[in-house]
């Protein structure tokens, strides 16, 4: 790749942060990676991801409790997203919702809105609301493009827009990761901005689906008292505290951000 000058670089990254905001929250954000790019990436190692693994059948009642919330929550992002004038965020999501057989307590989404929730996260969940609460989550972190925005932050400006003029098989590996997608497959590392962002997007698709936001207080409760150990789902999240309280004081304000 040809050096850019400091003029062409700064004027690209203006462009770039001016031009993207986070749905809801409306915090700038820095983006370098054409979604289609990464969306593209996504889907192979999805693909990979579901051959490796014990993925349950669609007659299983766990597939279609994750399938049935899922598409609820889905079609609320859509409604908010088309509501905005936003719907060109979702326009290369190819909607996928797995469950697999893993006692791992996790969830995730990759860029692309390919889902995949573990039973060991099922085993915890009691009420549909409380499973919504999860699938809202990470999905707003798909929507939100959390993925390319921490790609962009960790791989720097001059190996991020070398992806605009060609990607070796190792760069590619490196984006990859950086995206949270790989051989951390399913371990998301985001920053503690992201999941409470994903927290306050997420409510706010749940009560559009018919869901009750508050079980998501009742879910992370449950997650903070589910043994010893930090789950996969909470490694770089908030504190249980901080998050519960973040929570309790946005539910008030979801309303804001329906009508």
């Amino acid at each position: 790749m040809k050096p850019l000058s400091i003029l062409n670089l700064s004027c690209i990254l203006i462009f770039f942060v001016s031009c993207a905001k986070v749905p809801i929250t409306d915090r700038k954000q820095l983006k370098l990676l054409p979604e289609e790019q990464l969306i593209s990436m996504s889907k192979t190692s999805y693909e990979q991801f579901l051959a490796d693994a014990q993925v349950l059948p669609v007659s299983d009642p766990r597939a279609q409790r994750v399938l049935s919330v899922g598409n609820k929550i889905k079609e609320a992002a859509i409604q908010h997203l088309t509501k905005h004038h936003l719907l060109k965020r979702v326009e290369n999501f190819e909607w996928r919702f797995n469950t697999v057989e893993d006692p791992t307590i996790n969830a995730w989404c990759m860029p692309g809105g390919l889902v995949v929730v573990y039973t060991g996260i099922l085993d915890l969940v009691d009420t549909d609301d409380e499973l919504a609460a999860i699938m809202g989550h990470e999905i707003a972190h798909a929507i939100a493009r959390h993925g390319n925005e921490r790609m962009s932050q960790g791989m720097g400006v001059q190996v991020a827009l070398g992806v605009l003029q060609g990607t070796t098989a190792e760069d590619k590996q490196h984006l990859l990761y950086y995206a949270g997608i790989g051989s951390q497959l399913g371990v998301l590392k985001f920053s503690r901005v992201h999941e409470t962002e994903s927290d306050k997007i997420g409510l706010v698709y749940m009560k559009m689906a018919g869901y009750d936001p508050s079980h998501a207080i009742n879910f992370w409760k449950k997650m903070a008292a589910n043994g010893g150990h930090v789950p996969e789902l909470l490694s770089t999240h908030p504190s249980d505290e901080r998050r519960v309280k973040d929570i309790e004081e946005f539910i008030p304000e979801i309303d804001n951000h329906i009508h």
